[in-house]
């Protein structure tokens, strides 16, 4: 049996897991930790790594948890943009935690699986967030009495082209579903639709990557011009 210690840590874990997504708390245990039969390795050693793991020891000494942003682009230049299982309708780009030992790239490609089932070889990954971004959490989300401390987030954003098909995208991957639906949207569409703490960080993020996606919006532009006057 777990001791109190390791019973109020996985608590703890869990909690955060939920509020650190889109400031609502979601029912403990999204996601079961085994590994599915086809998850790619993503370089960490061959150890599960994941959100129900060891990540809330990795909350530096400002209070800011360590995370990655994901931002998937189609050819079009449009954005993944998916809906969390019991939200509310609550929309999000994917996102996750990172693991103690574990660089944020690994992150990135760990919980792109995990969370919309796309692998390394399915994407293109355009570019990343200079530094990091931060947001606080709310007052009435923090736990004051945990420790160590957790204020927010510290974010790294990853931009990526979709090189596969739609159908490529899932959500049944050997882990409990983080959402439960999806859809492309226009590029600035989830600045005016996220959580509104995490809405700066959202902003910063789509400016510092946006002239990335007016290159390929661009390109594919030309692309169907000389298609039709073929």
């Amino acid at each position: 049996m777990l001791g109190n210690t390791a019973r109020r840590q996985t608590a703890r874990n869990r909690f955060e897991d939920g509020i650190l997504s889109d400031g609502k708390v979601v029912q403990a245990g999204r996601k079961s930790r085994r590994r599915s039969i086809g998850q790619p390795n993503s370089g960490d050693s061959g150890k599960s790594r994941g959100r129900g793991g060891g990540n809330s020891n990795n909350i530096d000494t400002e209070g800011f948890r360590p995370n990655v942003g994901i931002i998937v682009l189609n050819a079009r230049g449009q954005v993944l943009w998916a809906r969390r299982v019991g939200g509310k309708d609550a929309w999000q780009f994917p996102q996750g935690g990172i693991n103690p030992g574990e660089s944020p790239e690994q992150a990135l490609y760990r919980e792109l699986y995990e969370e919309v089932g796309l692998t390394r070889d399915q994407v293109s990954l355009i570019a990343c967030t200079r530094g990091w971004l931060r947001y606080r959490l709310p007052h009435r989300l923090i736990r004051r009495r945990a420790e160590p401390l957790c204020i927010g987030q510290k974010q790294k954003w990853y931009l990526l082209r979709l090189e596969a098909p739609d159908s490529a995208i899932s959500f049944d991957n050997g882990y409990k579903p983080e959402f439960d639906h999806w859809r492309w949207v226009n590029y600035w569409h989830p600045l005016s639709k996220v959580v509104t703490f995490k809405r700066e960080v959202y902003r910063r993020a789509l400016t510092e990557l946006v002239p990335q996606q007016i290159q390929l919006e661009k390109r594919f532009t030309e692309e169907r011009g000389r298609k039709a006057e073929d």
